[in-house]
Formats: structure tokens, sequence, C-alpha cells
């Protein structure tokens, strides 16, 4: 009941004659407080006192119309337009035209940072306006809408980088050869990029591409050779064959990468059998020292018998030029070569003096004299020891 004896009340007061709780025309509430003095009813609390108010001021705009007027000038600033009613010092930014330069500012840096780029000489610059390709940028300051509408990505087109198989820390890199053995294969790859928008849009990852495509192109070629032609003098060939293969594989995936070599390191049995292909690697040096000696003694022997053959034709032209001398001559060499290691002396009968000094003769030196003069004799069967 006391609820709706209540909101009854508030009903008569709003279908009074006067305008409303905040109107100056009705009657005094119920104990007479808040009433006009004049017993016009209830004052607006925002509205300045009246005339028959204790101050004596005249009645004037409320305090709610004052305080949105002071809002709408700028900075909230009084009739001195300074801010927290305090005046403003002359020549001084008011507080709007600060808010404006700040606001310029942010505005001029998110241009400089987003639509003037600065190419360097061995950079190109991808555009991409809202996520497509737009261009690209050639050296210089070059100017682009500013982002988010478009974008920039630089790329170095003049480094040359380097990926060496296997990564350091991944262990052995073994392949397979053609004749079924194992090999541990370490080489390097050299490439740079060649077209900026293929390589940026083409391929999601260029590095994992790049990788899987040299190990794919290194193993096809190993399989084609030996272990001995992998081990030794086949490796120029093996590069020269990669480097190709390569290249062919990414100019199919449109990656632009240009590959500028490739380099076999190290190429080694595993590490299981090192000892066993030193051993192998040993004896295969050895027989091939032998098969080099070899042939430098056939090579000496003959060279020997082309001599003689050539002494044997110059010879025989002259003998056939003059065959008594030449016969008498070969044969005064001959027995001169013959009797120089004999301590006998030969004369021919007709010409024997009663007397020759025969002591005074050539003799062989003592060293080899009894050896080479002894006779040789062999025992009779069954002699008596």
């Amino acid at each position: 009941m006391t609820i709706l004896s209540g909101w009854f009340r508030r009903l008569s007061i709003l279908t009074a004659d006067n305008k409303g709780p905040w109107g100056g025309s009705g009657g005094s509430d119920d104990d007479g407080k808040g009433a006009t003095p004049g017993g016009g009813g209830p004052r607006n609390p925002w509205a300045q006192p009246p005339s028959g108010t204790p101050r004596g001021k005249q009645p004037g705009p409320s305090a709610l119309d004052e305080f949105l007027k002071r809002a709408r000038t700028s900075g909230g600033g009084g009739s001195g337009g300074g801010f927290g009613g305090r005046p403003r010092i002359p020549g001084t930014p008011s507080p709007a035209q600060l808010w404006v330069i700040g606001v310029g500012i942010i505005v001029a840096l998110w241009l400089a940072f987003t639509a003037i780029h600065s190419i360097g000489p061995q950079q190109r610059g991808v555009v991409t306006f809202l996520g497509r390709y737009a261009g690209t940028l050639e050296p210089g300051i070059r100017l682009t809408l500013p982002a988010p509408l478009s974008s920039v990505a630089k790329v170095d087109v003049s480094q040359i980088s380097t990926d060496t198989f296997p990564e350091e820390g991944s262990g052995a890199n073994l392949m397979l050869t053609r004749d079924q053995n194992v090999v541990d294969l370490d080489y390097s790859v050299r490439w740079i990029i060649s077209n900026p928008q293929d390589f940026a849009f083409q391929i999601k990852d260029q590095k994992s591409t790049l990788r899987a495509t040299a190990e794919s192109a290194m193993r096809a070629v190993v399989a084609t050779v030996t272990l001995e032609q992998a081990l030794g003098g086949g490796r120029d060939a093996m590069e020269v064959r990669a480097e190709q293969l390569m290249q062919s594989i990414l100019d199919r995936y449109n990656s632009g990468i240009r590959i500028q070599g490739v380099a076999i390191k190290n190429a080694s049995p595993p590490a299981q059998v090192i000892d066993d292909f030193k051993a192998v690697s040993a004896a295969q040096q050895e027989a091939q020292g032998n098969i080099n000696r070899a042939r430098g003694y056939a090579q000496q022997t003959l060279a020997r018998a082309q001599a003689d053959a050539t002494s044997f034709d110059v010879l025989y032209a002259q003998y056939r030029l003059a065959p008594e001398v030449t016969r008498r001559r070969l044969y005064y060499e001959t027995m001169e070569q013959v009797l120089a290691r004999s301590d006998k002396t030969v004369v021919e009968a007709p010409g024997v003096v009663p007397y020759l000094p025969l002591s005074h003769g050539k003799k062989l030196p003592e060293a080899i004299a009894p050896a080479a003069l002894a006779p040789q004799t062999t025992p009779a069967p069954g002699a008596a020891q």
C-alpha cells in the first residue's frame, strides 16, 4: 500500500497545474521544502538563483548550459580561451591546433615509412597491392601507395648464397652408386636470385625446396657412377651433371633461382667399413705401382732394342759399301773385346822371333785371376770324399 500511495502522489504532481518538477509555477510540496520564495514550486537545480535571492543576482543561463557552452569552445576554456579555465598565452597554439599538428606528424611519418622506399643497387623491390603482385621496383628512391594498401619486399639479387649438404651435425650423407656400393658424400651448392617475382610468389618455402632439389639431383647422378668414379676422377663430371639437373628442375618450378655451381668437398666410404676400404685401396695402389714399374722396364728394353736395331742398320749400310774393310774391322773389334781380359799373347807363326819378353805381358789382376783361371773340376761319380 505504501508503494501504491507513493506512485499516486507522483502522478498527482505530474498532472498538477505547474510545469513539472523543474517548473516555477507549481505549488510547494508537502513539507514546503525546495519551493521558490515566490511560491512558484520546485526550482531547477541547474538554474541561476532568481532576483529575489539573498545574493541579488539576475536570472541567467543555467549551470548546465554554461557547462555545455564551455565544452563546445576550444579546449573547454572560458572567455580567455585557455584550458581548464586558465587564460591562453597569446601566440601559442590552442589545444585543438596541437591535436591537428600531432595528427599531421603521425600521418607524415606513416607516409614516409610506408610510401617512400629506398632500393639499393643490389636489390629489387617486389610490390604487392592488396596482396596481389603489382610490379618490381628498380634501384633508387621509389614511391608506392602507403600501407596497408601496398607493401614492398626487398630482395637481394647479387648475393651468392651457399648451402652445404649435409647440414652441420646431421650425420653422414650416404648415397648408393651404380655398382651397389655406398658412399658418404659432402658437397655444397651456390645460388643467386635471378627473378625476384618468381622467387617471392612461385615457391612457398624457397630454402627447403632448393635443398630437396639438390639432394634429389645429386642422388640421381651418384646412381649412374661407380664407387671408383665417385671417389676418384669422376667428381668433375658429377658436379657438372648435378648442376644441370638441378637447374632443369628449378626452371620447371619457376623458382627464380640460378645455380652458380656445385662443389663436392669430400667423398669417402662409410665409417663402418673405412678400415677395410683403406686396406683395399693400399692393395690397389701397390698393384698399380707394380704395373707402372713393369711398364717402365718394358719401355727401357724396347728403347734399347730399337737403338741396337738402328746401330745394326748403320753398320749394314757401311758393310754394303765396303764389305771387306767392314768385315775386317768388325773382326778386330770383336777380338779386342774377347781378348781384353786374357793374359795370353797370341802371335802368328811366321813372325815369331827367338825371344819375346813374355814375362812383361799383360796379366789379369790378382783379385780376379784365380777365380777366372782356376780349372773347374767335377768329381767323378763314386769318388771318395
